[in-house]
């Protein structure tokens, strides 16, 4: 990996010589401008306004416009001259919990090599230091014409840099939440929990771009002159006017989904737990019996229809025993489930 800055870490009386090397890639596909009419490549010239005509890279400067249009030249020495202590050094100034970083804040990242031998034991100090406070670093340096604020932490064996926006870049997020009184039952969070627990987690190194796949393919298909696949348009999804008909749809949808996968069909918690906490009270009774009046309970479903045999069984022999018990507890909708599932 090629170095795109070269300094040294300021730790207190410390210099540790350091190489600041890219973090990140971009795998996005990029395009050209091109002609439609016969493929040409429509490409960008610098032009001078007042000579009107195209200028060299050596020919080109930096000025900074002024309020009334002036142009004020500045050049690279005038840059180099300013009195920043931060021009070739990552200076740290505070070590501080890594939960007091706002996520907003953060931006590129960069790995820091050690630049030489005589870094090597400075450079592991300054790591080790880190590992051992469970802390990190807020430093300033200065990289692209401008100083910026950084996160020094450890990845792995390596010290890594996180540029940071300054506080005053943080844009106050006044007028984007809702300005409506919304009131949310606690039978809509149960659901949103329910749903929470059953997607479960996942693993960041499994997602990938699906876009940049299905971009890659059409243009192999069109560089060998074949027609591009394309995928049928997903059907317009109905307007969701009912918020606990959709959470409950969609709990379902996300165990039916779990469930077709061994590996993970473990993974799903039952929802029972989850919502007995809460019926509290006789009000909340009541409505979950109604919405299991009105709707498929979430979790006998899966349980119904993972062994067809069992069903049958207790059908044949035992139809009157569990009628039996079931009457006193439960209300008569949740016996027709399992037969509409065996039917």
């Amino acid at each position: 990996m090629r170095s795109i800055w070269n300094g040294a870490i300021s730790f207190g009386l410390v210099s540790i010589p350091i190489k600041l090397v890219n973090a990140t890639e971009s795998h996005s596909i990029s395009f050209r401008q091109i002609h439609t009419e016969d493929g040409g490549r429509i490409r960008y010239r610098k032009v001078c306004e007042l000579e009107d005509r195209e200028v060299a890279q050596a020919e080109i400067g930096k000025a900074y416009e002024d309020a009334d249009g002036t142009m004020i030249p500045i050049t690279d020495e005038d840059l180099a001259q300013l009195p920043i202590p931060t021009a070739k050094t990552i200076e740290i100034v505070a070590f501080v919990p890594a939960d007091r970083i706002d996520p907003l804040q953060m931006d590129a990242a960069y790995y820091l090599s050690a630049n030489g031998v005589p870094a090597a034991k400075p450079y592991t100090l300054l790591r080790e230091a880190l590992k051992r406070s469970q802390k990190v670093a807020i430093a300033k340096y200065a990289l692209r014409g401008r100083e910026r604020l950084g996160m020094l932490r450890v990845v792995d064996d390596v010290i890594a840099m996180h540029g940071l926006l300054w506080p005053d870049e943080i844009r106050v997020p006044e007028g984007v939440a809702p300005d409506t009184g919304v009131t949310v039952r606690d039978k809509e969070l149960d659901l949103a929990d329910a749903l929470m627990d059953t997607l479960g987690e996942v693993d960041l190194a499994d997602l990938h771009d699906d876009y940049r796949e299905a971009v890659e393919e059409m243009i192999t298909a069109k560089a060998s002159g074949e027609q591009p696949a394309t995928s049928p348009s997903p059907a317009p999804g109905a307007k969701v006017l009912d918020l606990m008909a959709a959470l409950e749809k969609s709990v379902r949808e996300a165990q039916q989904s779990r469930a077709t996968d061994p590996e993970t069909k473990a993974e799903v918690r039952p929802l029972s737990p989850r919502a007995t906490p809460k019926q509290a009270t006789g009000k909340k009774s009541t409505s979950t019996a109604t919405k299991k009046a009105t709707t498929p309970t979430k979790k006998p479903q899966p349980r119904a229809s993972t062994s067809t045999s069992t069903s049958a069984k207790k059908t044949t022999q035992g139809t009157k025993k569990t009628t039996a018990k079931k009457t006193p507890t439960k209300t008569p909708a949740k016996k027709p489930t399992p037969r509409k599932r065996t039917a």
